[in-house]
């Protein structure tokens, strides 16, 4: 055991050093709750890092149906069949599936949220798959648009409270109500 720690702590450095182009994907991808460095470092192996339009993903569902982490949908005759998720990337989803578990342990979280309000429907482990899958499409807009995930939140946020205000403005209107 000794000698494979030794190996691991002379290898880790010079993993490191090869990632050091990568540095802003790596610092993008740990902003999204419960994906540390290693996560970040190992997602972004099996993905690689290019989320252009033009790249090998070109939209969020295909990464997420690549890795395997999507909800599947046998339908026929108006009868659901099964939910089962495809294979995928086995290193990919054993990551995720970690990360998903950190996510829901980070306090004021917008996964461990999901995570609570899916458990007591759908069981643990969809609820956790749940969260990986919502992990796995914070992580590609964020490093498609070059923001950490907590600048994309608030401003979700606000467009909410901004269609919110709208809504509840037009029906005010549509009701007769004139401000004074």
């Amino acid at each position: 055991m000794g000698f494979i720690e030794d190996m691991v702590s002379e290898l880790d450095p010079e993993i490191w050093e090869k990632w050091r182009p990568y540095e802003k994907q790596i610092e993008l991808a740990c902003s999204v709750p419960g994906i540390g460095r290693d996560a970040a470092a190992s997602i972004l192996a099996e993905t690689g890092p290019d989320r252009s339009e033009d790249g090998p993903f070109g939209s969020c569902h295909q990464l997420a149906s690549w890795a395997g982490i999507c909800p599947g949908n046998n339908e026929s005759a108006g009868k659901r069949k099964s939910g089962r998720t495809r294979k995928g990337n086995r290193w990919l989803r054993a990551t995720l599936a970690q990360t998903a578990l950190a996510g829901v342990a980070k306090k004021n979280s917008a996964f461990r949220d999901r995570y609570h309000r899916l458990k007591p429907r759908r069981g643990p482990q969809r609820a956790a798959t749940a969260v990986a899958h919502a992990q796995l499409i914070a992580l590609y807009w964020a490093l498609r648009n070059g923001e950490p995930y907590q600048h994309t939140v608030r401003e979700i946020g606000q467009q909410r409270r901004d269609a919110i205000i709208r809504h509840h403005l037009k029906r005010l209107d549509e009701l007769g109500y004139k401000p004074a």
